[in-house]
């Protein structure tokens, strides 16, 4: 799903790609790769993963994609600044909606080295159909129904404030029970991009995540957790879902269960 700069400029006049700027509308603005289209996924917040909710999340999707001018016939790049959030959220988001040819721009314009410019060109939109990967994505049942289960892993990619209930940004703090814990921004290196397989590889097994298990990350409301999602794909993760409705849905209901994981304290001298 991740691809860099140096096969950007190999693959820039293809007549099939299609690059996403997923920057806020005035950074898009004020300058972006030329040819790139407009969608900045923050605006589009859907957590209720009830079967009306997925199914709703779906339709929103189909909608998106066709305004898009995406047809699933494409090469669809979605970027940003660096390799963030909003770009990996709309890369997963496309790759469940059913496209396969899904991508995302390591480092984006910090590694991109090309002149930005204001021009939009003008695109006809589509009818895009969706096909949904059911296995890319975990409801709240889903996780309900396997917690405590060994070939299945949850992976909480929250700020260490939040796992630890220091900051609460739901009706509850708390964790989901028996997440494994490290904070997102861990997977990327000091200049933006996404770590290497290599480093992703041998950060996840020290922390003890299992390549053979199913892994399933969260965060607050699913961003975090799709570019957690990429970063486990580049690593080698097979099977990985993410977990859409996060905290913001897990944190609001008070029919889930929650742990309440605390810092350890250290030891007196």
């Amino acid at each position: 799903m991740l691809v860099n700069s140096r096969w950007l400029s190999e693959h820039r006049r293809d007549p099939g790609l299609v690059l996403i700027d997923t920057r806020p509308a005035k950074d898009f603005r004020a300058g972006h790769l030329e040819g790139a289209r407009h969608f900045d996924p923050f605006p589009f917040h859907h957590t209720d993963t009830s079967e009306r909710g997925i199914a709703e999340f779906g339709a929103q999707l189909q909608w998106i994609f066709s305004a898009l001018g995406i047809s699933g016939h494409e090469t669809v790049v979605f970027y940003e600044d660096e390799s963030g959030m909003r770009a990996a959220r709309g890369a997963w988001a496309l790759e469940y909606a059913g496209h396969p040819k899904a991508r995302m721009l390591d480092a984006a314009l910090k590694a991109a080295g090309e002149k930005l410019t204001t021009k939009i060109d003008k695109f006809a939109p589509t009818d895009f159909e969706l096909k949904p990967r059911a296995e890319t994505l975990a409801s709240y049942t889903h996780l309900l129904e396997r917690i405590g289960r060994r070939d299945v892993q949850i992976f909480d990619v929250r700020s260490d404030a939040e796992y630890y209930s220091e900051r609460v940004r739901a009706k509850h703090g708390g964790a989901i029970p028996g997440a494994i814990h490290q904070d997102w921004g861990e997977a990327q290196g000091s200049d933006g991009a996404m770590k290497s397989p290599a480093e992703l590889r041998a950060q996840y097994e020290a922390l003890g995540l299992d390549p053979a298990a199913e892994i399933v990350p969260y965060c607050q409301g699913g961003y975090r957790a799709a570019h957690a999602y990429v970063a486990l794909k580049v690593a080698g993760y097979p099977n990985v879902r993410n977990y859409f409705g996060s905290w913001a849905e897990w944190g609001n209901r008070d029919d889930l269960p929650r742990e309440h994981p605390r810092r350890k304290r250290s030891a007196p001298r």
